[in-house]
């Protein structure tokens, strides 16, 4: 069993950063490929990144923006967003998968979410 919890989430102008923290606890975040997931109001859960142990893999919509990096000597995972668009505002979860895969479906365990508000 893995437990997730989101952090880090809030209000922010179009082009400014913020960074989200899933701190884990029961097993260790090494174990498992680590995901990102949004979800705004009305409409599907929709994969942002993830990552195992060869690197991150990213949504075309947050490529060179977004970046997926992980401390397992914290048991946690991180997500730096930078140059925020409107667009990206949403419900941010982490999830924790046996593989690196894109579909939400694929994740075992997942976080509350945390809110990532983006102004104009």
């Amino acid at each position: 069993q893995v437990q997730l919890v989101e952090s880090g989430g809030g209000l922010v102008q179009a082009g400014g950063s913020l960074r989200l923290s899933c701190a884990a606890s029961g097993r260790t975040v090494s174990n498992y490929a680590m995901g990102w997931f949004r979800q705004a109001p009305g409409k599907e859960r929709d994969f942002v990144a993830t990552i195992s142990w060869s690197g991150g893999i990213y949504a075309d919509s947050v490529k060179d923006r977004f970046t997926i990096s992980r401390d397992n000597a914290k048991n946690t995972v991180y997500l730096q967003m930078d140059n925020l668009k409107p667009e990206d505002t949403a419900v941010y979860y982490c999830a924790a998968a046996g593989r690196p895969v894109r579909s939400p479906s694929g994740y075992t365990y997942w976080g509350p979410g945390t809110q990532v508000t983006v102004s104009s």
